[in-house]
C-alpha cells in the first residue's frame, strides 16, 4: 500500500496518522468511560517503547478469540455426541462430523475414493489432515483430525486479523471488529470458513498495494476453498470501468482463473465425479434452514401454488438468481451512478450481502464472509453490533430448532435443551434477515452520502483500490 502521509498530532492519536476509536466511534467513547473516558486532547504521551501497541493488542484479542472458539467447540471434538450434545451445548462442527461422512476415518482421498461436497482447496485441507490423522490412530483419529484442523484454522484467523490491520494502518482499531466478533466465537469452527476469508483479506491487501498478480493468485486460491470470493470480481471490474484503469483488475481476474484451475485440474482429470459433487449438489439442494425463501414458504400453505412452486428445486434455483441477478443491477446502477466512485469492500460488501439474502442456502457460518467484509465497509460498531446480535439469535435458534426437529417421544430431547416452536425460529431468521439489510442500507448510505464514510474521511480517497486510482500520490490521512 502507498506510505501515509505523516500529520500532526490532533489529539485523535498518540500516534500521528492514527485514528483513536473512542475519539470517533460514539459506543467505543460510551464504552471507554469504564475505564476513565475518551483520550483527550491533553493526553499525557507513552514511552516511545510502549508494549501495548495496537498491534499487539488486537493480535492478543485475536488469539484469545481464537482459544474460547476452540474451548467452546471443544466438548464435541470426541465426536460421541449423546443426548443432543452437539445441539444443547451448540457446538456442532462439520470438521468432526465430516471426520467419518467423508471416509476420512477410512483413510479416503478427497475426490479420488469419495466425492466431496466442498470446492477443491477445502477438500486438499481436508485430505491433508484427515490421512495425516489416520496414518497415525486410523478409524480413532477423529479427534486428532478435529484439533490439528483447528489449530491451523485459528492461525489462519490471526492472520486475517492482521491482514485487516495492514490493510487500515491508520485505523489499525478496526481490526478488533474481527477480532471481537461475538459470532466469530460461535461460527469460527462450524467449517473451514478462516481458509477462504484469510486468502481473501490478503487478495484484498496484495490488490490494494499494487500487487495485482500476487493478489490474483491469492483470490484463484480463495474461491478455490469457497465460492464467495468470485462474487468479488463483479465490483472490480466495475470500479475498473468507473476508473477506467483496467489493466490491473484484468491481470487480477486473469491470474485468479489460471490459479483456480491450477488448483482444480488433478481433481478434474482423475476424479471428475468426486469433484463434480459440489456443483451437483449445490443445484440439487432445496430451500435451506433460515433463509428468505424459507421465510416466505412458512407463510405458505401445503397445496397452495406459491407453496408448491417454493418446493420445487428449478424453479427456485431460478427464483433465487433472478432475485441475485436483479439486486446485482442495483448495485451496479449504484456504483456507476453514485457521485463519488463507491470504495471496493462497499460495492463487495454489498454484493456478496446480496448473495445471502436472495440465496436458497444461508449456513449460519457464512456470516464469517461477511464480517471482514462489512467492517472494511463501515467500520462502526453501532449498526456492527445490531447485526451481529440478529446473528447470535440467529444462531442459537438454529441449533434449538434442529433439537427440535431431532428429538422423539422414542428419543426425547434432554430436559435441559431449549426446544422451540417453528414461530420463534421464524422470527430469529427475520431478525437476521433485518438485521443485515439494516447494516446494507447504512453502507448504500455512505456510498450516496461520502461525508459519512468514515474510512473516506481518514484517507481521503479509498485505501482498498490500489492501481485503479489516479497516479495523484499518496492518499492523506485527514484528522477526523
Amino acid at each position: 500500500m502507498t506510505a501515509i502521509e505523516p500529520q500532526e498530532n490532533t489529539g485523535t492519536s498518540f500516534r500521528p496518522g492514527v485514528v483513536e476509536p473512542s475519539a470517533v466511534d460514539p459506543v467505543v467513547r460510551s464504552a471507554s468511560q469504564a475505564v476513565g473516558g475518551p483520550l483527550g486532547r491533553h493526553a499525557i504521551r507513552p514511552p516511545r517503547r510502549r508494549f501495548w501497541t495496537p498491534l499487539r493488542v488486537v493480535l492478543l484479542s485475536a488469539i484469545v478469540m481464537a482459544g474460547l472458539s476452540w474451548l467452546q467447540k471443544y466438548p464435541c471434538a470426541d465426536g460421541g455426541w449423546e443426548n443432543f450434545q452437539q445441539y444443547t451445548q451448540y457446538c456442532y462442527s462439520d470438521i468432526r462430523a465430516l471426520w467419518g461422512a467423508e471416509r476420512l476415518d477410512q483413510g479416503a482421498v478427497p475426490y479420488l475414493d469419495h466425492p466431496v461436497e466442498y470446492p477443491v482447496l477445502t477438500g486438499y485441507f481436508m485430505g491433508v489432515f484427515g490421512l495425516l490423522s489416520h496414518a497415525l490412530l486410523g478409524a480413532a483419529g477423529g479427534t486428532l483430525y478435529f484439533h490439528l484442523s483447528a489449530i491451523v484454522l485459528l492461525v489462519m484467523g490471526v492472520a486475517a486479523v492482521a491482514g485487516l490491520m495492514k490493510l487500515r494502518p491508520s485505523r489499525p482499531w478496526d481490526a478488533m471488529m474481527l477480532a471481537a466478533a461475538p459470532t466469530v466465537l460461535f461460527t469460527a469452527m462450524v467449517n473451514w470458513d478462516w481458509l477462504p476469508v484469510m486468502l481473501t483479506v490478503f487478495f484484498l491487501l496484495m490488490f490494494a498495494r499494487g500487487r495485482p498478480v500476487w493478489a490474483g493468485v491469492l483470490w484463484g486460491l480463495a474461491v478455490a476453498a469457497k465460492f464467495y470470493p468470485l462474487l468479488i470480481a463483479g465490483p472490480l471490474l466495475l470500479l475498473a470501468w468507473r476508473y477506467r484503469r483496467f489493466r490491473a483488475a484484468l491481470i487480477a481476474v486473469s491470474v485468479a482463473a489460471v490459479t483456480w484451475l491450477v488448483v482444480n485440474l488433478p481433481p478434474m482429470i482423475w476424479a471428475t465425479d468426486g469433484w463434480l459433487r459440489f456443483f451437483e449438489l449445490n443445484s440439487e439442494r432445496v430451500i435451506d434452514w433460515g433463509t428468505s425463501w424459507y421465510v416466505l414458504r412458512h407463510f405458505t400453505e401445503p397445496g397452495e401454488p406459491l407453496n408448491e412452486m417454493l418446493n420445487d428445486v428449478p424453479l427456485v434455483n431460478w427464483f433465487y438468481l433472478v432475485a441475485f441477478v436483479v439486486a446485482c443491477a442495483a448495485i451496479a446502477w449504484l456504483t456507476l451512478m453514485s457521485p463519488t466512485p463507491p470504495r471496493l469492500a462497499q460495492v463487495a460488501f454489498l454484493v456478496v450481502a446480496a448473495f445471502l439474502l436472495t440465496g436458497k442456502v444461508w449456513s449460519q457460518q457464512y456470516v464469517m464472509w461477511l464480517i471482514p467484509l462489512a467492517i472494511l465497509a463501515r467500520p462502526q460498531w453501532r449498526v456492527f453490533l445490531v447485526w451481529q446480535a440478529g446473528e447470535l439469535f440467529y444462531f442459537f435458534g438454529f441449533y434449538s430448532q434442529l433439537l427440535t426437529v431431532s428429538s422423539s417421544d422414542e428419543n426425547p430431547a434432554p430436559a435441559w435443551g431449549l426446544v422451540i416452536p417453528e414461530w420463534v425460529f421464524i422470527v430469529a431468521a427475520l431478525a437476521r434477515l433485518v438485521t443485515l439489510t439494516i447494516l446494507v442500507v447504512a453502507v448504500v448510505r455512505d456510498v450516496r452520502n461520502p461525508s459519512r464514510d468514515v474510512v473516506r474521511a481518514t484517507y481521503g480517497t479509498d485505501p482498498d483500490a490500489g492501481p485503479l486510482l489516479p497516479s495523484t500520490g499518496p492518499p492523506t490521512v485527514r484528522a477526523l
